[in-house]
């Protein structure tokens, strides 16, 4: 298939799937709400209205549990697979995803310290997330200044500093591990490395929402312009676009994103990059195309994900990022052995 397959009967499908999905996620768990008992309390909870006592568990596991759940997956597949395309663009690389460039590494660090040794004590449930946002930022401020030279902020030298720095930051981490106090601390630490959506409640919405629709705003308005840095420095030149600056803010956006949805999440792999491919051979490599679509297949992704990791070994947990791992390797291995599969798509 390609960029002549139509765009809105796309959207208009990923859409129902998408409403489809968040009913699923709501209702299915270790313990099964009739899809008509999640109408009632979601009715409930949005318009002030009255549950008997009974109803208070049931309330209880939609409104409180599963359903800022759910949309948190829905964040924070669309964000990373929005992110996913953005930074393909940017360093020109087909194998780019939006941990390449060391700031999942760098959130690591941050959230392995709180683990370990209790930093942002003060912060209680939100040490984790505030420590690992930390991380990621640093870690982009230490990757944007290392790969800065005379010529800019090069894809190349963007992407090995990234890869450098990340074992490094992993190297940081292990050390931490290495000097936790108990092995309970270091299970939690490759618990949270993983993802898991597990600490989501209705406070960690707000921030992960605006970032992410703020980013999806910013970026179909940019379309244009990652097509054009897509083909190249110089072709971008010639088109009147300037690619170090362009590139540069780039950066900057997706290292924000990123952060706050590892903060809220997680290390999640392969939904950055994954989605984008699956993408582009389904609508083409036109990012306005791209960038309208997969927001919607990496929030139907995950919130499928989310459901499979909480309800396969209930009432244990799988991370994420086994699933996506599981589902991720095969598919891409297959995306790249399709003849003429090329970046884009085509």
């Amino acid at each position: 298939m390609t960029e002549r397959v139509r765009l809105v009967p796309v959207l208009l499908i990923l859409a129902v799937a998408l409403v489809v999905s968040i009913a699923a996620g709501i209702a299915l768990g270790p313990s099964v709400v009739p899809i008509g008992d999640v109408l009632h309390y979601l009715r409930a909870a949005l318009t002030g209205g009255t549950i008997t006592s009974d109803e208070l568990s049931g309330y209880t596991i939609v409104w409180e549990v599963r359903t800022p759940r759910v949309l948190l997956a829905v964040l924070v597949g669309a964000g990373l697979s929005v992110v996913g395309v953005v930074i393909q663009a940017l360093v020109r690389n087909a194998l780019a995803d939006p941990f390449v460039l060391g700031i999942s590494s760098g959130a690591s660090v941050g959230a392995t310290a709180v683990v370990v040794f209790g930093v942002f004590a003060s912060l209680g449930v939100y040490a984790l997330s505030a420590a690992a946002f930390l991380g990621a930022l640093g870690a982009s401020v230490l990757v944007y200044i290392a790969a800065m030279s005379k010529a800019g902020l090069t894809p190349l030298r963007l992407v090995l500093t990234g890869i450098a720095l990340a074992y490094g930051f992993q190297a940081v981490m292990s050390v931490l591990v290495f000097l936790a106090p108990d092995g309970q601390a270091a299970r939690t630490v490759l618990f949270w490395l993983m993802g898991s959506l597990g600490g989501a409640n209705w406070g960690s919405l707000p921030i992960a929402a605006v970032a992410v629709l703020l980013a999806m705003v910013v970026l179909l308005r940019n379309s244009r312009p990652l097509d054009v840095l897509a083909m190249g420095d110089e072709t971008a030149a010639s088109l009147g676009v300037d690619a170090v600056r362009l590139r540069r803010w780039l950066f900057v956006l997706t290292a924000a994103v990123t952060g706050l949805l590892v903060a809220v999440s997680g290390a999640v792999g392969f939904v950055g990059l994954v989605m984008p491919h699956l993408v582009r051979i389904v609508v083409g490599s036109g990012h306005r195309r791209v960038l309208a679509v997969a927001p919607l297949a990496g929030a139907v992704f995950m919130v499928w994900t989310d459901l499979v990791s909480r309800t396969l070994v209930a009432p244990e947990e799988l991370p994420l990022g086994v699933i996506t791992a599981v589902i991720g390797v095969p598919v891409f291995i297959t995306l790249m052995r399709r003849r003429g599969y090329l970046f884009g798509g085509r």
